[in-house]
């Protein structure tokens, strides 16, 4: 069995016992909620994301560092021929891999709001450790070197250097600057000491180059928080989209189960109460026409009369429904042919006659003549044109004029029109008339009420046709109801084919 649609009795009821299909969906939406509607927790979150993408970023370049540390110390020794640059290169290396060491235990820890600045601190003091191992570099100063070609080898290392560190730590916030404030301490103090302009100029130099990569450091910071941003808000509206999708679905499928329950409804309706509708008007008619023998009592004429009369218009209720109905579950099948609609209006105008003069209503006719035939359903045309004149005749009052029209469109379509001289309907009033059960103020303080779905069935049909339903009203001036067919059901004479001579087939010569 589908599990698309619920097999319990009351199909508007949704069916609490299956588990929802969507729950991730909304505990995520419900999470996403509660942190923005929480002012300051929005930062920590991209606290978070970024020392997670810092120590990802760390463990990715993990092996830059080392080889330009083992690179520089090779340098270094071919230069300087100074065996304690080895010493160093060492140091720098375990203060590297003590480094490595707290990235990976917090690759494998969950970072949370409660641990981030225990883990932002210790991530920032192994950065000022290695800092500490660069300023001894800064400070090495070996006696049988050229103190030019030692100032560019240890300028252009710590340079390097702090371009490797901005590049690989600028996710962690201050993580440049406090690795090479004490290289910067360190330079400051042998220029004031020694006083020598290269050694001046060289602290100067870097820590020109400390605030440039700073700088650049906060801008790269500031802009993959905005990505971050920018990708919660888009993870949002996507959480969003899945929710009003999700409730969309739920919606159509109580949609689908109402419509479902509605047509059993009214299948069970019509065998139910068609067959004793049918002995009610039947043994009605049979007392009111006193077949049987005369009623004793003249009231039981009489009621016997309205019995009939009640009948007949549940009856024709009962039909308009399911006509309705059938129309909207697209089951209305439309048997075509080639029809007249002069005839059509003709024989309506005919059938509503009687009414008509009841009520002492004149019905005058306006055709064109010569109206070619029209490829449609002769049943549902004369049922659009009888329900006009049904109305008309109904709300027309006594002594009135109902104008009957059928002709050309301006597009080569034809219509019929019907207008009489009544109430009329309020402007504000028409879509309710036009919906299904819709009746306006006139109508229900009217004596003689209906049921509100002659028209939705004329507009429906009309749809079914590719036609067209017009309703156009003033108050007390009248109303006008244009049914229009379009031009490609309009069916053109042809001429007649030309009778031809068969062609002589061609002789063939042989040589």
């Amino acid at each position: 069995m589908s599990r698309s649609v619920s097999t319990s009795t009351d199909k508007i009821i949704v069916d609490r016992s299956r588990k929802h299909r969507n729950k991730a969906v909304f505990d995520t939406v419900k999470a996403t909620r509660e942190r923005l509607q929480q002012g300051g927790a929005s930062s920590d979150a991209y606290e978070r994301e970024m020392l997670t993408m810092h120590v990802a970023e760390t463990l990715q370049g993990a092996t830059i560092m080392p080889l330009f540390i083992v690179l520089a110390s090779i340098i270094g020794v071919y230069i300087t021929r100074d065996v304690e640059l080895i010493i160093w290169s060492l140091l720098a290396l375990s203060a590297h891999a003590v480094s490595l060491i707290l990235v990976k235990r917090a690759s494998k820890q969950d970072i949370t709001t409660e641990n981030l600045p225990r883990w932002r601190s210790l991530f920032l003091g192994t950065q000022i450790i290695i800092g500490c191992v660069w300023a001894m570099f800064s400070l090495a100063e070996p006696a049988s070197t050229d103190p030019s070609l030692m100032l560019f080898y240890k300028g252009s290392t710590l340079l390097i250097a702090l371009s490797l560190t901005a590049m690989v730590s600028f996710m962690l916030r201050r993580a440049t600057y406090m690795t090479f404030l004490p290289v910067l301490a360190a330079l400051s103090v042998t220029a004031s000491i020694s006083r020598d302009p290269f050694d001046v100029g060289l602290a100067l130099m870097f820590g020109m180059a400390i605030l440039f990569c700073h700088r650049i450091t906060s801008r790269l910071y500031q802009s993959s928080v905005k990505l971050l941003s920018y990708q919660t808000e888009k993870d949002d509206l996507i959480a969003e989209l899945e929710v009003a999708k999700s409730v969309s679905d739920e919606a159509r499928r109580r949609a689908e189960e109402a419509n479902l329950a509605k047509s059993r409804f009214l299948a069970s309706m019509s065998h139910e109460l068609r067959t004793p509708l049918n002995a009610i008007l039947g043994f009605s008619e049979v007392m009111a026409s006193e077949v049987l023998g005369p009623l004793n009592n003249p009231l039981y004429k009489e009621y016997s009369g309205d019995i009939h009369r009640s009948g007949q218009h549940l009856l024709n209720l009962i039909n308009e429904i399911l006509d309705l109905s059938r129309i909207e579950a697209g089951r209305y099948d439309l048997n075509e042919e080639a029809i007249s609609l002069l005839e059509i209006a003709e024989d309506c105008i005919g059938m509503i006659q009687l009414r008509a003069r009841t009520k002492n209503i004149k019905i005058a006719q306006q055709f064109e003549n010569s109206l070619p035939q029209v490829w449609a359903d002769e049943k549902s045309i004369r049922q659009v044109v009888l329900n006009l004149l049904s109305n008309a005749v109904k709300f027309t009052p006594q002594g009135g004029e109902i104008l009957v029209k059928a002709g050309w469109t301006a597009g080569g379509g034809q219509y019929v029109s019907i207008k009489d001289n009544g109430p009329g309907i309020p402007e504000d009033e028409i879509p309710v008339v036009l919906s299904a059960f819709g009746q306006g103020s006139i109508a229900i303080k009217s004596a003689e009420q209906g049921t509100g779905l002659g028209l939705p069935i004329v507009q429906a049909i009309l749809a079914k046709h590719d036609g067209q339903f017009i309703l156009k009203s003033k108050l007390r001036e009248g109303t006008e109801g244009i049914a229009i067919l379009p031009a490609k059901r309009v069916m053109q004479s042809l001429p007649a084919v030309e009778e031809t001579h068969a062609v002589q087939p061609r002789r063939r010569s042989f040589a």
